[in-house]
């Protein structure tokens, strides 16, 4: 598949399934990808979640059970070890090669994914600015010594459509936005991600109800707990890296073994951290006007979802703004019961 400069710029159109946590994401690609088979179109699925591409987190990261992996074929599940460190930058590299290689065989690729920044990554037009440990280092002490407002006011002056966009009082991202400018020569807001794609695709979100969706993930909490979660902890602490050590829900039962709390009081937090993200996770796909949204509680959601895809590959649809879908009939969020 030939590719310029990491962009694919050939071959079939992408499906993203997006969505919050515990919406029933897997489900409905395994769905897809076994109608698009069953119509002669081969369909495999590409993880798009930051955590579930560590070993060993089966169970706290939601992976697809060994059932389902044996229903559709996955890719960049369980891939790397708890102790390497994953960025939004290596897994680019690693989800676009993915793709090229699927769609070099005649493969549609389904991409699978609440991590918003990664699921953009995978599609978007995005690139990550290297960094210089002395320039960054320089403009810490300039925050020590001048003040965060010393800083952000410099970041006003050579990029306005950064700073507008940002909080002052994030002295980690100015810092970061100014060593971008004085690494790349250009303003930070260049390297900003835009809804714009780089590799050819449709997107496709799950919307529920948030009093359903609340009662979906105290159903998952409880799954984790009967399926081993606390074992799954204790075996993977001792050689966890700090970015694996970042899932939700990990640190909870490692206070919980630690005897800081009960077991009881460990998932009751992991319950209501994972509701709180989720309600993130939909103000940021909120945001992306390019999604079509369907109702998750909708029995017929994966023949919606299908024509979407129909729409999408006939070119029916315009890539950057999809409210006006016809099979969008809800605002985000706000399913009706």
């Amino acid at each position: 598949m030939p590719s310029e400069g990491g962009r694919v710029v050939e071959g079939g159109r992408v499906v993203s399934i997006v969505g919050p946590t515990a919406s029933g994401k897997t489900s409905l690609a395994i769905d897809v990808a076994r109608m698009l088979v069953a119509r002669g179109e081969a369909a495999e699925i590409v993880n798009a979640d930051a955590y579930q591409m560590y070993r060993g987190m089966a169970i706290g990261t939601a992976q697809p059970t060994r059932e389902e992996l044996l229903m559709v074929p996955h890719h960049l599940v369980g891939v790397i070890g708890p102790d390497e460190t994953m960025t939004v930058a290596r897994f680019q590299v690693m989800v676009r090669r993915c793709i090229r290689e699927l769609q070099g065989r005649g493969v549609r690729p389904i991409l699978v994914g609440g991590s918003g920044l990664y699921a953009r990554a995978a599609i978007d037009e995005m690139s990550f600015p290297g960094t210089d440990r002395r320039i960054r280092e320089r403009l810490e002490k300039r925050a020590e010594a001048e003040g965060p407002g010393a800083l952000f006011s410099e970041l006003e002056s050579r990029d306005p459509q950064a700073a507008a966009r940002m909080d002052p009082r994030n002295v980690r991202r100015t810092i970061r936005a100014l060593e971008v400018i004085e690494v790349t020569g250009r303003p930070y807001s260049a390297s900003l991600p835009r809804y714009r794609y780089a590799v050819p695709a449709v997107q496709i979100g799950l919307d529920w109800d948030r009093d359903e969706m609340d009662s979906r993930i105290d159903e998952r909490t409880r799954a984790m707990r009967d399926r081993g979660f606390v074992d799954e902890v204790e075996s993977v602490r001792s050689h966890w890296g700090p970015t694996a050590a970042r899932a939700l829900g990990y640190q909870q039962i490692v206070d919980y073994l630690d005897g800081l709390c009960s077991c009881d009081e460990a998932f009751a937090d992991i319950a209501q951290k994972t509701k709180r993200l989720a309600r993130k996770q939909m103000g940021w796909f909120g945001r992306d006007p390019r999604i079509h949204w369907i109702n998750a509680a909708n029995p017929d959601r994966t023949r919606t979802a299908m024509a979407i895809i129909a729409h999408a590959d006939a070119g029916d649809y315009d890539s950057v703004d999809a409210r006006a879908d016809e099979f969008a009939h809800h605002p985000l969020g706000t399913t009706p019961r």
